[in-house]
C-alpha cells in the first residue's frame, strides 16, 4: 500500500512541478502546448518504470537519509535525460519551451526531496514514540551481539526494537538479560516465537567461525516469513571500516581495501592542487631565499630527497629542505633526528622548528604523490620495523600521505623512539581515515595554521 501511495505522490509531484514552472516562466498566462502535455505524461510513465528498479520504493528503514536523497536525484536525472531523448526522437523540441522544462525539472526534483524529507521526519517521530517498529531477535550474546544491541537501543528512530537475544552457548545461560533485553538459550523457544509471528527480523551477530549455527538457523527458518540478516563479526580482521560491495554479481565484504572511493576523493584531489599552487606561487621568493640559506649553511644539495611509501605502498621521493650536514647512513638503518643532534645545521634547526623544511612537499602534492592532509609518510626502514610491531600500521598507506595530519595537530610529530608513541600516532591516523570528510581536512589545516608549525616536538 505504501508503495502505491509513493508512486501516486511522485506522479502528482511531476504535475505540480510542471504547473509551478508554468507560473514562474509565464506568470500563469501561458497554456501548455500539446507537446508539453505529452512530455509531462511521458515523465510520469518513466518515473513509474525507472524508479522501482533503482530501489526508490523499497524500504529505507535504518539507512542514512542522504543516501536515499542522492538515489532519488540520480533516478530523476535519468528520467529527465531519457525524456529529452524521446522528445528529440519525436521532433517535438520546437513545441516545448526549454526554459520551462528546465524549471519544471528542477522544481519537481525539489518537490521529490521535500516530500521524502517530510515523510522521513514523520517516520522518525513515530518510531521514537514506539510506533512502526520491527521486532528484532539478535542471535549472539557475545561482545559483538552486545554492541549491536547497544546500537539498536541508541537509535530507536531507525524503527527496530530488540525484543530478545538468543545464544545457545553454555556461557549465555548465566545471564537472563542484557541491558534489559531477555536472553534465550532454548532453540525451541526461538522457534515457537518465530512461528507465533512475534519476530519480524533475526540478526545474526556472529563470527564466521559459527558457521554451523548460521546454517542451522537459515535451514530451520527458510520457510518462515522472518527476515534473516547476517552481521558478521570481522572486527579482529580489519582496522578500517567494513563495507559490503558487489563484484561480478557476487556479494563481498571488504576486509582490507581502500576505504575511500575515487568519486568521494575528487574534492580532495582538486583542493590539494589548488592549495599547493596557492602556497608555491606567492612563496617563490621565500623558497629562493631559504634555498640560498641552506646552500650557504653547509656543503651539499639544497633539497633532501628520500624514498617513502605513498598510496597503496607505491614508492616516491619526498622533498624537504636539507637541514643536516651531509652524512652517511648504515645500510638498512635510518637514524632519526633528535634534540641537540650535532648533524643539524643552524639554518636547519630554524627550518625544523618552524616546519619550513616541509614546504617543498607541496611539489609532491602537485605531482599527485601526496595530499595536503593525510598520515605522515615514514622512512621505508621505519615502515619495515613498525609494521610488525604496531597493529594497523600499514593501513595508513591506503590513502595518500599528507604534509600535515590528525596525529600531528594532536601533538604526535617528530621523533618516535618508543613503540607506544608510534601506536598512538597510528591510532590517530586510522581515526582520520575512518572518519574522513572534506571538512575534516579543512579543520586540520586550520589547526595547523594556528598551532601546527611550531611545537615542542619540532627539532
Amino acid at each position: 500500500m505504501y508503495g502505491i501511495i509513493s508512486r501516486l505522490c511522485d506522479v502528482l509531484m511531476i504535475i505540480a512541478g510542471a504547473w509551478l514552472a508554468r507560473g514562474m516562466r509565464f506568470n500563469g498566462s501561458h497554456v501548455l502546448s500539446g507537446a508539453e502535455h505529452i512530455l509531462i505524461v511521458q515523465l510520469c510513465v518513466l518515473v513509474l518504470l525507472v524508479f522501482p528498479p533503482l530501489g526508490i520504493y523499497r524500504s529505507w528503514r535504518g539507512q542514512a537519509l542522504h543516501r536515499m536523497m542522492s538515489r532519488v536525484m540520480l533516478a530523476w536525472t535519468i528520467v529527465g535525460v531519457v525524456g529529452l531523448c524521446v522528445v528529440f526522437a519525436l521532433h517535438l523540441t520546437g513545441d516545448i519551451s526549454r526554459l520551462w522544462f528546465g524549471q519544471a525539472f528542477l522544481t519537481t526534483g525539489v518537490l521529490f526531496l521535500a516530500e521524502r524529507f517530510v515523510v522521513h521526519g514523520v517516520q522518525r517521530h513515530l518510531r521514537k514514540s514506539g510506533k512502526d517498529q520491527r521486532a528484532v531477535v539478535i542471535v549472539g550474546a557475545g561482545s559483538y551481539g552486545r554492541a549491536v544491541l547497544a546500537q539498536l537501543q541508541a537509535t530507536p528512530s531507525a524503527g527496530f526494537r530488540p525484543i530478545s537475544m538468543f545464544d545457545d552457548d553454555a556461557g549465555a545461560s548465566a545471564s537472563h538479560s542484557i541491558a534489559g533485553v531477555p536472553v534465550m538459550t532454548d532453540f525451541r523457544e526461538l522457534r515457537r516465537r518465530v512461528r507465533a509471528c512475534e519476530v519480524d527480523e533475526m540478526w545474526l551477530a556472529l563470527p564466521l567461525s559459527r558457521e554451523r549455527t548460521i546454517q542451522r538457523i537459515v535451514r530451520e527458518f527458510r520457510h518462515d516469513f522472518v527476515n534473516l540478516r547476517f552481521l558478521p563479526d570481522v572486527r579482529s580482521m580489519t582496522f578500517l571500516n567494513r563495507s559490503v560491495a558487489e563484484v561480478l554479481n557476487m556479494p563481498v565484504i571488504d576486509l582490507a581495501a581502500s576505504p575511500l572511493q575515487h568519486p568521494q576523493l575528487w574534492p580532495k584531489f582538486l583542493f590539494d592542487r589548488v592549495f599547493a599552487l596557492a602556497v608555491l606561487i606567492p612563496m617563490l621568493p621565500l623558497f629562493i631565499g631559504l634555498g640560498i640559506a641552506v646552500k650557504l649553511s653547509s656543503p651539499g644539495p639544497v633539497l633532501f630527497r628520500q624514498k617513502r611509501k605513498g598510496i597503496d605502498g607505491r614508492e616516491f621521493e619526498i622533498f624537504k629542505f636539507r637541514t643536516m650536514k651531509v652524512h652517511g647512513e648504515s645500510r638498512g638503518a635510518v637514524r632519526q633526528a633528535s634534540r641537540n643532534d650535532s648533524r643539524i645545521t643552524k639554518v636547519g634547526a630554524f627550518l625544523r622548528r618552524t616546519s619550513l623544511d616541509e614546504l617543498p612537499q607541496f611539489l609532491n602534492v602537485l605531482l599527485g604523490q601526496m595530499s595536503v592532509v593525510g598520515p605522515r609518510p615514514h622512512a621505508i626502514e621505519h615502515d619495515d620495523l613498525y609494521k610488525d610491531l604496531v597493529d594497523g600500521y600499514m593501513y595508513r598507506y591506503r590513502i595518500r600521505p599528507g604534509i600535515t595530519g590528525w596525529a600531528q595537530v594532536n601533538g604526535y610529530r617528530g621523533e618516535t623512539r618508543k613503540v607506544e608513541k608510534m601506536e598512538a600516532r597510528v591510532k590517530f591516523d586510522l581515526f582520520y581515515i575512518q572518519n574522513w570528510t572534506f571538512w575534516f581536512d579543512i579543520k586540520i589545516i586550520l589547526i595547523t595554521l594556528v598551532k601546527g608549525f611550531v611545537g615542542k616536538n619540532a627539532f
